[in-house]
């Protein structure tokens, strides 16, 4: 079979196993495609390579192509989520004088509840908390605001979000640039390798299930290139597979590894994938099930409720009318391309395309195409709910 080559985007992070799992492994050449990965130093650079046609698909935050959709950003181009790429994986650090004095006050690091952890870094912080995110237009953002700002800490007042690029986060906690991060794997792991601060919180701690990166592609590709977009949603639905499986994870970081891709010790991305993380420089350890999701409880599945509420997380920030952003949104993951893509593979399939987040309190049997599947836990923190038919 001919290869078609085509050229993904990626930032060195964890969450870019899939990507680079189809190219080792072979998922994309069993789809007749030769995949070129390009590594990027910056969001909005893989954003603007795609949007601008330089390159054909990448690793990409989620809220992207919703914010893009809305007009934020200031580029012209559509893009469209083919696939979710990963769910969680993200965590919150604090600088060592912050945890020092959130420490002195109580504050035990469980590392899993939200409300008693943010209760305590507000307090710690003080009139004003400078934090550090990879992008404006991310989960990180999203779901900092959301918390925070549950818990009275409301932004610009008394909140200074700063875009710094996952590998120099660290950098900037040592440096007193931020006092505290929220950053995905292993960059936040890097930041207590390094001894300039601590883990708070992982984010699956905010919102149980919360989409992380997609594979996202400019719409006018993927309406031209329908049977191209299919095949990428194939093998990343087959990559995700595999690195769901526990008994590859040795195999996948030590792929993850190697000097073209994350060039970190394997030993430190295999803490990421199996959610066995060392929190502080005294080599305090937290257990986290569910930390980074790949694949199970169709966790690829490109929800168009999960577009919806990013849509609306944005609209509030941005001061956009929100039914229109939603409207503006819900197209934009492509829950339709995914259905067909994977119609010919047995896969058990959601019923619907929108549902409610953040209802489910443990993992559910619910139905689907043909039979059933099973839902993880999608749980907000302070136990709200969001109806994408409400707005």
């Amino acid at each position: 079979m001919n290869q078609i080559p085509l050229t993904l985007g990626y930032i060195p992070l964890v969450d870019a196993a899939p990507l680079i799992i189809a190219r080792e492994l072979g998922f994309a050449e069993r789809e007749g495609l030769a995949l070129t990965l390009r590594a990027a130093p910056s969001w909005s650079t893989l954003r603007d390579l795609v949007a601008l046609g330089q390159i054909e698909a990448a690793h990409m935050l989620a809220p992207v192509p919703v914010a893009t959709a809305l007009g934020l950003g200031g580029l012209p181009s559509r893009l469209d989520a083919l696939c979710v790429l990963s769910v969680g994986g993200n965590t919150v650090g604090v600088s060592n004088e912050l945890a020092a004095a959130m420490r002195a006050a109580g504050h035990d690091f469980d590392f899993a509840d939200a409300t008693a952890a943010g209760k305590a870094l507000i307090a710690a912080a003080g009139d004003r908390l400078r934090i550090g995110v990879p992008f404006p237009f991310s989960m990180h953002a999203e779901l900092l605001y959301y918390w925070l700002g549950a818990l009275g800490l409301e932004a610009p007042q008394a909140l200074d979000v700063h875009t710094v690029p996952p590998p120099l986060m660290a950098e900037a906690l040592a440096s007193g640039d931020v006092d505290a991060f929220c950053v995905g794997a292993p960059w936040g792991s890097i930041a207590v390798e390094n001894g300039s601060g601590e883990l708070l919180l992982p984010t699956s701690a905010i919102w149980a299930f919360a989409p992380e990166k997609v594979l996202a592609v400019r719409h006018d590709w993927a309406e031209s290139e329908p049977d191209l977009a299919k095949r990428l949603i194939r093998c990343m639905w087959r990559a995700t597979r595999w690195l769901a499986d526990r008994s590859n994870f040795v195999t996948a970081s030590e792929i993850l590894a190697r000097p073209e891709y994350l060039n970190l010790p394997a030993e430190l991305l295999e803490r990421s994938l199996t959610g066995q993380l060392t929190i502080s420089p005294r080599g305090e350890q937290r257990r986290v099930e569910d930390y980074l999701h790949f694949h199970d409880g169709a966790a690829t599945f490109p929800w168009r409720s999960q577009a919806g509420w990013i849509a609306a997380r944005l609209a509030a920030r941005m001061g956009l009318d929100r039914a229109s952003a939603r409207r503006a949104a819900h197209s934009v993951f492509r829950s339709d391309l995914y259905r067909a893509a994977l119609a010919g593979l047995a896969v058990d399939l959601p019923g619907a395309s929108e549902k409610l987040e953040g209802a489910l309190e443990q993992a559910t049997e619910v139905p689907a195409q043909s039979g059933s599947l099973i839902l993880h836990r999608d749980r907000f923190f302070d136990g709200q709910i969001f109806d994408p038919g409400a707005i």
